[in-house]
């Protein structure tokens, strides 16, 4: 497709390999991003992802990832910033809005952007606000709680739905199996109550998800992912939480952390319901 405003971007679908330039712009914009979750993220939807360039130079990105026949979610809505102001951003955004066809859209929207978002017929939902800071080592290990690895697959992958307006076995399977990320779960009289991964990222640590049935459940698995991210070099941490479930701000600032910015949940229609209680951490801003 071509911008009308310029006569010269073309966007089209972007690689994998063309997702370690999105993510370095991603760093920039202090965004924070994993540092190797684009796999997980090609792997739901590889044809999801788009760049769009001008005259060979990308300058704009953007993916829009569908999940199932009714959700997708669009993120990583990105130009660079010598190329603003000359039409391209909504060119990409047209071009790549497309692949979502009539289903149901979701984002998360920083707030310069949210009326933006709301003429292009996105609703806001509720607020997600990012916690970040270093939680203490409690000095003895947190009980209850395990590797991903040793429970049921199927039984994770339907604990996530549950928590997800859409099942994704595609990927949450790349992503408890992505190198540098670690996947905990919480058990308890042998029934699963919630899990919780945490990989390297740009700065602080990414936590993401966290769900879990209870507070206690939570806060345990917050605690063992913080001692994850201290095994691999990391002190601090950074978990995107919603305020739909204020019980995942008590946890956070229980143990330290501090908010930083936050972003809008938005919309274009109706989605399949979560149980809003069990989400604590969002898995990511860019992919839902």
């Amino acid at each position: 497709m071509t911008s009308a405003s310029s006569g010269s971007l073309s966007v089209a679908p972007a690689t994998l390999p063309d997702w370690d330039l999105v993510r370095a712009w991603a760093a920039e914009e202090g965004w924070n991003p994993g540092l190797a979750d684009a796999r997980a993220f090609f792997a739901q939807d590889p044809g999801g992802f788009f760049l769009g360039r001008v005259d060979g130079e990308p300058v704009s990105a953007i993916s829009v990832v569908n999940y199932d026949e009714t959700y997708a979610f669009l993120g990583f809505y990105l130009v660079r910033p010598e190329f603003r102001g000359l039409g391209h951003g909504l060119a990409t955004w047209r071009a790549a809005l497309a692949h979502a066809g009539e289903r149901s859209v979701g984002l998360d929207g920083v707030p310069a952007q949210q009326d933006n978002y709301r003429r292009s017929g996105f609703a806001p939902a509720y607020r997600t606000a990012r916690y970040v800071g270093a939680v203490a080592d409690p000095g003895t290990p947190v009980t209850g709680v395990v590797a991903a690895s040793r429970v049921d697959p199927a039984a994770l992958a339907a604990y996530d739905g549950a928590c997800h307006h859409a099942g994704r076995p595609r990927f949450l399977s790349a992503w408890l199996a992505t190198p540098g990320h670690h996947a905990l779960v919480r058990v308890v009289d042998g029934r699963l109550t919630g899990y919780g991964v945490v990989r390297p990222a740009e700065d602080e640590a990414r936590v993401g998800p966290l769900f879990a049935d209870t507070p206690a459940d939570a806060a345990a698995l917050l605690d063992a992912l913080a001692a994850a991210a201290r095994d691999f070099g990391s002190e601090r941490i950074a978990v995107d939480m919603p305020e739909a479930n204020p019980a995942a701000a008590r946890i956070a600032l229980e143990r330290g952390l501090e908010p930083t910015f936050e972003t809008a949940r938005m919309y274009t229609g109706p989605v399949r319901p979560v149980a809003p209680e069990r989400v604590f951490g969002v898995t990511t801003l860019e992919l839902g």
